[in-house]
């Protein structure tokens, strides 16, 4: 009983730890973006769309990755 809890734990800290690496990617690459525009692109957001949509891609592409991983341990 004492393993399941500790199990539960780990898995809690695992999503939670999934979230903010979610979370720190999609802020980078839209920050990313709002540079690039500001740089290249003065009249437009071309830039922070693309790589908006980018940092989203990413970050559900590494999601499902390490959700498959965390199923896969049971």
């Amino acid at each position: 009983m004492g393993n399941r809890g500790n199990s539960g734990l780990k898995r809690w800290a695992a999503l939670s730890a999934i979230a903010i690496e979610m979370g720190v990617i999609i802020y980078a690459f839209v920050q990313l973006g709002k540079w690039l525009d500001s740089t290249y692109n003065d009249s437009g957001k071309m830039y922070i769309i693309i790589c908006t949509l980018a940092g989203v891609a990413i970050s559900l592409f590494l999601v499902l990755k390490q959700t498959n991983r965390l199923n896969s341990d049971e």
